[in-house]
């Protein structure tokens, strides 16, 4: 008798602990946006941070709340950020992919040393000693610390320089973040005319430390007939906007520091 009224005092606790638990879930129920969950299944899961948010998760919500556009996701093709604008109902202009790339070709058999770094092997360290130990005070170091943070693998140090793989690039900003010498920036994906250097000051000092930095003779800049490139502060840039990849100014660069590879458009033209 006693284990009967036991069960049965269990189990009515249990039914009305149910009810209040029942009612408590309906009371402070919060509807859920169906968008933020569609947005979410459309973005890439890289969850890399490059659009400023907290992983996909955070963007997905700062998207569907109007609080960032459908475009924000750097890491995304243009056709998701088209499958987005539609769950918002919006459109979105082709968004062009950006990649990181290392704006220097100072590799040990081209560039000098002021001398042997024997410290800590990492840039941070060495560029607290004198600029670090290249004679080129804006060319990469070579120590990879851009390669330590970088989550997909898409780094890699070649004779002394970083080398970035843009097939593997997320542009997630962290190796742009890191390198402690500025040398990383974003470039278009499809661009393949880009200016291999970081270094403004004149010609005879860049010829003195580099056999393949930019001198700003503005060959280029005279030669390209798409107004595409320009010296400024005695540093070649490429406009993307404008640039074709006619690769005249990779040809006439003297000090070939100007990279360029033949794209399908070109191929195409």
């Amino acid at each position: 008798m006693v284990i009967v009224k036991a069960v049965a005092v269990t189990g009515g606790l249990g039914v009305i602990c149910g009810s209040l638990l029942a009612f408590a879930a309906k009371l402070f129920h919060i509807d859920t946006d169906q968008r933020i969950i569609d947005v979410r299944n459309a973005l890439p899961g890289a969850n890399c941070g490059a659009c400023g948010y907290p992983g996909c998760d955070g963007l997905a919500e700062a998207i569907a709340s109007g609080n960032a556009p459908v475009t924000a996701c750097p890491v995304a093709s243009s056709q998701a950020h088209e499958v987005i604008a539609e769950i918002m109902g919006t459109s979105a202009e082709d968004t062009e992919k950006k990649v990181a790339h290392v704006l220097c070709l100072g590799c040990d058999s081209l560039a000098s040393k002021k001398y042997e770094h024997q410290g800590v092997k990492t840039c941070k360290a060495a560029a607290a000693i004198q600029g670090g130990n290249k004679s080129c005070n804006k060319g990469c170091l070579g120590f990879g610390d851009c390669v330590d943070v970088c989550a997909f693998d898409a780094i890699e140090i070649v004779d002394g320089i970083a080398v970035i793989d843009k097939e593997k690039c997320t542009a997630c900003g962290m190796c742009i973040e890191e390198c402690p010498k500025a040398v990383i920036e974003y470039v278009p994906y499809k661009n393949n005319v880009i200016v291999g250097c970081n270094n403004r000051d004149f010609g005879k000092a860049v010829k003195d430390v580099c056999k393949i930095g930019c001198i700003g003779c503005k060959i280029c800049e005279r030669n390209c007939e798409f107004d595409a490139i320009h010296v400024k502060e005695n540093l070649a840039k490429v406009d993307y906007d404008k640039c074709t990849h006619c690769m005249v100014c990779v040809e006439k660069c003297p000090t070939k520091v100007i990279e360029g590879a033949i794209t399908e458009k070109k191929q195409a033209m």
